[in-house]
C-alpha cells in the first residue's frame, strides 16, 4: 500500500470517474486503474463499484476513504513541518475565496503577492462559504478569504478589513432623496437580493428589520452578480445594498445612487481563514501582510456594525 494509490483512490472517489480523476491526478488511466487494482488485492476487497454509473464506494470502500483522507492529509504535512521549521515561503498554496470578495479584493493583492513570493505557486478557487469550510475540513484547501465570523471551533479567523454596506437607490424610490440611509428604513420587499448560497445575501436578511413574507410587487428578483443587481435598481426595480469596495470602481452616473448608512454603518468582518490545524503558517503570514499592506489605503474602518453572514 502507497499513499499515491491513496491518492488515487481519493481522486477516484471525488469524481467518480477514473478517467477523469486520472486527469486530475496527472496520470494515465491505465496507471490510475492498475494502481488501485493493486491496492485491491492487496487488500482482497473492492473499493469501488465498477459497474454503477457514476461510479460508487463499496461499502468497505467508504471507510477506506475516510481513513485515506487522514492518511494523505498527514503525509502532506510532513513537508509542511519541514518547511515552517526552515521558514521556507514555498511550495503549492491553495486558497478559497468567495464570490462576492474575489473581483475586488483579489486584483488589489495577487500581484503584489506573486512578485514578493516567486516560489509560491497559488492555486485560487473561487468558492460559497459552505464549500470553503468543508475544503478546509478535508484539506482540499490550505486557506480562504470569506466574511466572518463563522462560529465553527475548527476555523481560525483573521480579520482583514471591515467593509461597510452602502445602498444604491433608483430615483423612483422612497429613500432617493435621503442623503443617509439607516438599517431601520430597510424593507426586505424594497431589495433586491443576491441568489442563495452567497453569504452576502444572508447578511443583507439579517440586518432588515423584517422579512416580510408577502411581495407587494408581486414578483422576486435575485441575481448571481452586483453588476446584474445595479442594472435592475436603476431600472427602478427596486434598491439594492453593495459592499463599499464594489463602489469605487462605479461610474459617475451609478455613483449618483449610492446612499451611505449613518454611523456606525453595517458592515461585513472579512478575514483570512484555516482550519486549526494548518501547518503552513509561514505562507498564511506572507498572505496576510501582503493583503493588510494594499488594503490599508483602500480600506480603513472601524466604527462599524458587524453583521452576520450566517442563515439564521
Amino acid at each position: 500500500m502507497t499513499i499515491t494509490q491513496l491518492k488515487y483512490v481519493l481522486s477516484v472517489s471525488e469524481y467518480q470517474n477514473f478517467t477523469v480523476a486520472a486527469e486530475h491526478s496527472f496520470v494515465t488511466q491505465p496507471t490510475l486503474s492498475m494502481q488501485i487494482q493493486k491496492l485491491e488485492d492487496e487488500l482482497g476487497v473492492k473499493v469501488f463499484n465498477r459497474s454503477k454509473k457514476p461510479i460508487e464506494l463499496t461499502e468497505v470502500g467508504r471507510k477506506i476513504v475516510e481513513q485515506a483522507k487522514v492518511i494523505v492529509d498527514e503525509s502532506n504535512r510532513i513537508l509542511d513541518i519541514v518547511h515552517q521549521q526552515k521558514g521556507y515561503i514555498g511550495g503549492e498554496f491553495k486558497i478559497g475565496i468567495i464570490p462576492t470578495i474575489m473581483p475586488t479584493l483579489l486584483p488589489m493583492f495577487l500581484q503584489n503577492f506573486t512578485n514578493k513570493y516567486p516560489k509560491v505557486k497559488l492555486i485560487i478557487e473561487e468558492l460559497t462559504t459552505e464549500d470553503i469550510v468543508r475544503k478546509l475540513t478535508d484539506g482540499h484547501i490550505d486557506a480562504a478569504i470569506a466574511a466572518t465570523p463563522l462560529e465553527n471551533e475548527a476555523i481560525k479567523e483573521r480579520p482583514l478589513y471591515y467593509e461597510p454596506f452602502v445602498g444604491l437607490v433608483p430615483r423612483n424610490h422612497r429613500l432617493f432623496d435621503s442623503k443617509q440611509i439607516t438599517a431601520d428604513e430597510l424593507e426586505m420587499e424594497d431589495i433586491l437580493l443576491l441568489e442563495d448560497g452567497h453569504c452576502f445575501k444572508d447578511s443583507v436578511i439579517n440586518l432588515c428589520r423584517t422579512h416580510k413574507q408577502d411581495n407587494k410587487k408581486g414578483f422576486q428578483l435575485e441575481s448571481g452578480s452586483f453588476d446584474t443587481l445595479i442594472k435592475l435598481s436603476k431600472e427602478g426595480l427596486g434598491m439594492t445594498l453593495l459592499p463599499y469596495l464594489h463602489t469605487l470602481d462605479l461610474n459617475a452616473t451609478d455613483k449618483s445612487h449610492l446612499r451611505e448608512f449613518t454611523n456606525p454603518p453595517p458592515a461585513r468582518e472579512v478575514s483570512l481563514i484555516y482550519h486549526k490545524s494548518q501547518l503552513k503558517m509561514q505562507l498564511i503570514e506572507a498572505l496576510k501582510k501582503t493583503i493588510d499592506g494594499v488594503v490599508r489605503g483602500a480600506i480603513s474602518f472601524s466604527d462599524v456594525k458587524i453583521i452576520s453572514p450566517l442563515k439564521n
